[in-house]
């Protein structure tokens, strides 16, 4: 399983003219090893997370800069039964980080909306982030919803009993997926697990995870639906009656969003940045 270490690097060099610093994590799994650098304004060597030009860049000792989206594996070991995850919201966190799909390399940041930085108005529940390789086609009319994709990586909500920092990578067990219609459009959220967590072994589903865990899913599926009210928005709405749907709708699901981000001439005509 992989494993995270937070590493803070005592000697700075200049990025773009802002100072950076190293985060380093590795994977025993094989899929992928290197470290995150950190890039801003910063104050004594402490970066100021809360700042638009915070990024989350990543690096790979025999390739350099590599881009999250694009250079981690989707797939964390030969069967296809664990997927690697990027971590981009801590459990417990309101900042709204995200892989920069339309940035070179695609670092990781906080969204902004009209000018302002976005911080959910509930603290996240899980680990959310996305699955790298794998991507939502905007001219994709989803079969079951007749929605079209919302231009992303598939988003996942991880929810392990470890917190894991922005930018972790590690790989994950699938349970389930919820159908979230956001604005007219399709946004996937893929139920996950670590695989390293001490109940991944006992659950393999979504019905396992109300045993072990109950109401879960029905929290998360209330907190994506509420969360844009604040702010005077109706509730979000889910296709299936609300309902989670099973491992292997989830599994086509990321195999569609896969092959869909294979199609990198069709993702650079939707302005996203391609290798």
């Amino acid at each position: 399983m992989a494993s995270f270490a937070l590493l803070r690097s005592k000697a700075f060099s200049a990025h773009k003219g802002f100072q950076i610093a190293a985060r380093a994590f590795s994977s025993n799994t094989g899929t992928f090893s290197g470290k995150a650098i950190e890039s801003g304004s910063d104050v004594k060597g402490f970066f100021l997370r809360n700042e638009a030009d915070y990024r989350l860049f990543y690096e790979d000792a025999a390739a350099g800069k590599i881009s999250p989206w694009h250079d981690i594996p989707l797939y964390a070991d030969s069967s296809k039964t664990l997927v690697n995850f990027v971590n981009e919201i801590p459990r417990g966190t309101v900042e709204k980080m995200e892989i920069a799909t339309k940035e070179e390399f695609n670092p990781i940041k906080q969204d902004e909306k009209k000018g302002k930085l976005r911080l959910y108005p509930f603290a996240s529940l899980v680990n959310y982030g996305a699955l790298p390789q794998t991507w939502e086609d905007p001219e994709h009319k989803d079969e079951s919803t007749g929605m079209l994709g919302d231009n992303d990586p598939l988003d996942v909500v991880e929810v392990g009993s470890k917190i894991y920092p922005s930018g972790a990578v590690y790989p994950v067990k699938l349970l389930g997926i919820l159908g979230m219609i956001d604005e007219g459009e399709m946004d996937w959220k893929v139920i996950a697990i670590a695989a390293d967590d001490p109940l991944a072994s006992s659950i393999n589903n979504v019905d396992d995870l109300e045993q072990q865990m109950p109401g879960k899913v029905k929290s998360i599926l209330d907190w994506f639906k509420f969360y844009k009210m604040p702010d005077g928005k109706p509730e979000n709405v889910f296709g299936f009656d609300d309902k989670a749907m099973d491992v292997e709708f989830t599994q086509n699901i990321v195999e569609m969003t896969h092959e869909a981000w294979k199609n990198k001439d069709k993702l650079a005509q939707h302005g996203l940045w391609t290798k």
